[in-house]
């Protein structure tokens, strides 16, 4: 029984691609600047190898590493998150999702307003604390939704608990969803509860993301499509609209993120278990929070050797990202970085560094090669 467990540390990136510059992250390296904190300790991750990859410097290189590593490429054109992971899972997106500098036009709105019976407030990028900070008390007196977006492909309502139930607000979400096809195609529709009283209001767990279905085949489908198990561990399952899963499980942030693998690799399954963990991303890199994102790095370190040990004799553990968010630069935006990959496992050859990846589809390439199935999506196998 083969079994690989792929987590994914969202946005933890390790420099910029040649082609930052392109979208506003010339001299971005999200694990450089959190290896400057004096909280930033990864001496597990070093000894498989992470340092050891290409272009990064942050420590001495590991001279028997006990992992393989390489580092990735990430061939679509975008640096968010959906695009992120459909690419690791052996979808090439050729063109960005769309994005909303100026907001959402009129008719997108008109229509939403029209299908909710409600109004919207804001409708322009903004930080997810700063807009319930800012329109958190009128949406309380007037009940309509605050609609915002970023720099990514989103459209984001936030809703007080108390004055839409959540999920009420998660079918406003779904209708948004319906709306945003085509060119306003958004990668995600996400919402964003929180509690609280004006001057102190605070977004809550209960987030949950509605995504564009892949356009193509991944490795996900394929997978469930020949009899194996695809298990989620966190906003896995979102990302992928479902699509090619046979069994999910949500979380509250990294430490129960850890805590479901680490569940998962107790039980018995024939396949893949791909967990994401999103606090790097969305507690510190979007905050710019050096400290709490090397504080949150070390953390996953220090539970590295529970996973380790929850291995067995056929399984393989791959560590990656989706893209970087460096948390010491002007933006509080995803960057457009190189992607680690750690490979480790028993079938591993140990010690082996597999170079600079022509994109980060070769994740999906070789974990349908171990299970012996001919990928139909992107990406090169990597002889592991």
């Amino acid at each position: 029984m083969k079994r690989v467990f792929l987590i994914v540390l969202d946005s933890v990136g390790i420099g910029e691609m040649p082609d930052a510059a392109d979208y506003g992250d010339a001299g971005s390296n999200t694990i450089l600047a959190a290896s400057k904190s004096p909280y930033f300790s990864m001496p597990n991750m070093r000894k498989l190898g992470f340092f050891n990859i290409d272009g990064v410097n942050i420590g001495e290189k590991e001279e028997n590493p006990t992992g393989a590593v390489a580092r990735m490429t990430e061939v679509s054109k975008g640096k968010d998150t959906t695009i992120g992971h459909w690419e690791i899972a052996g979808v090439i997106s050729n063109s960005p999702l769309p994005t909303y500098p100026n907001g959402f036009p009129e008719e997108i709105l008109k229509e939403f307003c029209k299908k909710t019976g409600r109004g919207v407030l804001c409708n322009k990028p903004y930080s997810g604390t700063d807009v319930i900070r800012d329109y958190g008390e009128e949406h309380m007196k007037t009940g309509d939704l605050i609609v915002y977006t970023s720099a990514d492909s989103v459209f984001q309502i936030a809703a007080h608990e108390e004055i839409v139930p959540v999920e009420t607000l998660y079918e406003y979400c779904r209708i948004a969803r319906e709306i945003l096809q085509g060119e306003h195609g958004v990668g995600r529709v996400i919402a964003r509860p929180f509690i609280g009283e004006p001057g102190n209001f605070t977004r809550t767990t209960r987030r949950h993301d509605f995504s564009l279905k892949p356009p193509k085949t991944t490795m996900l489908d394929q997978l469930s499509d020949n009899g194996f198990d695809v298990l989620s561990v966190g906003k896995i399952i979102d990302i992928f609209a479902e699509k090619g899963i046979t069994e999910y499980v949500r979380t509250t942030g990294n430490e129960d993120g850890i805590n479901k693998t680490l569940e998962y690799m107790k039980k018995d399954f024939n396949g893949l278990c791909f967990t994401n963990l999103v606090d790097y991303d969305m507690l510190y890199g979007h905050r710019n929070d050096v400290e709490g994102y090397a504080k949150a790095l070390t953390y996953f370190d220090e539970r590295l050797p529970e996973l380790l040990a929850g291995l067995k004799e056929e399984d393989i553990l791959m560590i990656t990202a989706d893209h970087g968010c460096d948390p010491s630069t002007p933006s509080t935006d995803h960057s457009r970085e190189y992607t680690p990959l750690v490979i480790y496992g028993k079938p591993v050859q140990a010690g082996v560094n597999h170079g600079t990846r022509e994109s980060f589809a070769d994740i999906a390439a070789t974990i349908l090669t171990y299970f012996g199935i001919k990928p139909e999506c992107a990406g090169t196998s990597i002889d592991i």
